[in-house]
């Protein structure tokens, strides 16, 4: 069973083999992070960690049994109540409702843990699996963007209206 977990140092080694393992899957649908992702990988996510005690971002790993990571789901620009939503899924954990179970959660961390009642997301128009978890889990579209001159969609989501109950 896999478990969310809040991000700490110890699961460095691991999110970066999530992040390289990944990155031509996450490349199709998600601007590609670039290379210096990776080359100063121990610096950022130890800037991160120290960013997430400030309480403005917060960051999780959905770790399965074996310790792997099979997702990473983040709240950023943390203020007045609100976040943005972001969040991608290992490749070979598609098409199991891992991204939907994990953003159900983090969306009841959001409300019940870091006091949010708001929360947002984007996707492009060509991330079909991006905008069914964000539909199943209740968020709702509220305009149009553009995501790295992609046409996409920005949602949002009341987290005082029950986290978006509907159906799988």
């Amino acid at each position: 069973m896999a478990v969310l977990e809040r991000l700490r140092s110890d699961h460095a080694p691991a999110l970066l083999a999530f992040e390289r393992e990944n990155r031509g899957y996450f490349a199709a649908s998600v601007p590609d992070r670039g290379d210096a992702y990776f080359t100063d990988f121990e610096e950022r996510h130890r800037a991160l960690l120290d960013e997430q005690e400030t309480r403005t971002i917060h960051f999780h790993v959905l770790v399965g049994e074996g310790g792997e990571i099979l997702g990473r789901f983040n709240l950023v620009d943390v203020a007045d109540g609100a976040a943005e939503l972001g969040y991608r899924v290992a490749e070979k954990a598609t098409g199991r409702g891992v991204a939907t179970a994990g953003v159900r959660e983090v969306c009841r961390l959001a409300r019940e843990e870091y006091g949010l009642s708001r929360l947002t997301a984007v996707t492009t128009l060509g991330n079909d699996g991006s905008r069914a978890v964000l539909g199943r889990v209740g968020f709702g579209a509220v305009g149009s963007v553009t995501l790295d001159g992609e046409a996409g969609t920005s949602y949002e989501l009341d987290l005082a209206d029950g986290l978006g109950r509907t159906a799988a």
